[in-house]
């Protein structure tokens, strides 16, 4: 076991979190969704005045989904764990544990688990995973756990969000950049050569005001004056973001490589979290991934945080870009600042 180094506010080196290896789980099902209205730049340009060329040139975004009046996180987990299901060929009434990566549940409570569990039929256990746009990764990891000890034989695991629902229509620098959407992935027992070769997750709370949504919640309810200060969006300091993540992926990419041995040669595809252009193109070239081996979505949707990665491996083994046996990269990050990467062997 090894330990993984990112680098803090201040640039001080830290060592944060332990990477490891989990195998003996498979991936067998994958599904995703996106809503079928599509926000492109010229109508953000066009409806409150943004500048469509800018947004391009900074983050990679063309157009994103967002969801109609009614649509929640639930609806769209529930649309990508059916086709997941169904993918996978099984019985979903074998299904018995249920994971969500979300940080914009339906509601506060009951879990978008527990409401998603019962609208797919399933008797199981469920909740929730909160680790914002890295939160599929923790997700994936807690059902990989069960998997692996036996004490699930398959294992449901979502990320999905309705970022339309928390961000500011008025901020230039962050409404242009989400979108909504789920993915989902289906686990069960697999051989000793499968899972993670290599992963870890890992978080830095001292950067938690960088990427917050202030009100809300038991600190901050929502009052008359929280909501005129617009306390209730998503709020970010997005130079110190993009510096942070730059950094901090690079460096998570590269020590779950070394841990397993592996350089990008050995790696088939690199399935970033689909959040900047800029980031992944700095992060495929530092660690040596050329462009047709990085898995890039994002001018499409922009980015669906937890919904983002799963979203992306589905339409990778539709592609034919996934295959048995494969060695894929995935690196996910976000508010917290939580991040998570890991090698899986599919």
């Amino acid at each position: 076991m090894s330990r993984t180094r990112t680098r803090t506010m201040d640039g001080a080196s830290r060592r944060i979190g332990r990477t490891t290896s989990l195998t003996g789980f498979q991936i067998i099902g994958t599904g995703s969704y996106v809503p079928d209205q599509v926000v492109t730049n010229e109508e953000l340009e066009q409806r409150l005045g943004f500048d469509s060329d800018w947004i391009v040139q900074r983050t990679g975004i063309r157009e994103r989904r967002h969801a109609p009046e009614g649509i929640a996180t639930s609806d769209l987990c529930y649309e990508a764990s059916r086709r997941c299901i169904e993918s996978a060929g099984v019985d979903p009434g074998d299904i018995d544990l249920l994971v969500v990566g979300t940080f914009t549940p339906d509601m506060s409570f009951p879990s978008t688990g527990c409401l998603l569990q019962d609208r797919l039929g399933l008797y199981c256990g469920a909740f929730d995973v909160q680790a914002a746009c890295a939160g599929f990764l923790y997700a994936l990891v807690v059902g990989a756990q069960f998997v692996k000890s036996g004490n699930s034989k398959l294992c449901l695991v979502v990320g999905g969000d309705t970022n339309s629902r928390v961000i500011n229509p008025d901020d230039m620098k962050t409404y242009p950049l989400f979108g909504d959407g789920a993915g989902a992935v289906l686990l069960s027992a697999g051989g000793d050569d499968q899972g993670f070769l290599s992963y870890h997750i890992a978080a830095d709370g001292s950067g938690s005001d960088l990427l917050s949504r202030p009100a809300c919640g038991s600190r901050m309810p929502p009052t008359p004056e929280a909501l005129e200060q617009a306390k209730h969006f998503l709020q970010m300091d997005g130079r110190a973001v993009f510096k942070w993540a730059c950094n901090t992926v690079t460096e998570s990419t590269q020590e779950v490589l070394e841990h397993a041995g592996l350089t990008a040669d050995d790696v088939n595809l690199f399935v970033p979290h689909q959040a900047n252009v800029r980031i992944i193109n700095a992060v495929g070239d530092v660690i040596g991934f050329p462009r047709e081996r990085v898995f890039n979505n994002l001018w499409r949707y922009g980015n669906t945080s937890a919904g983002s990665i799963p979203i992306a491996l589905d339409e990778a083994r539709r592609q034919a870009l996934i295959s048995h046996g494969d060695s894929i990269l995935v690196s996910g990050f976000g508010a917290g600042l939580t991040w998570a990467s890991a090698v899986i062997r599919w």
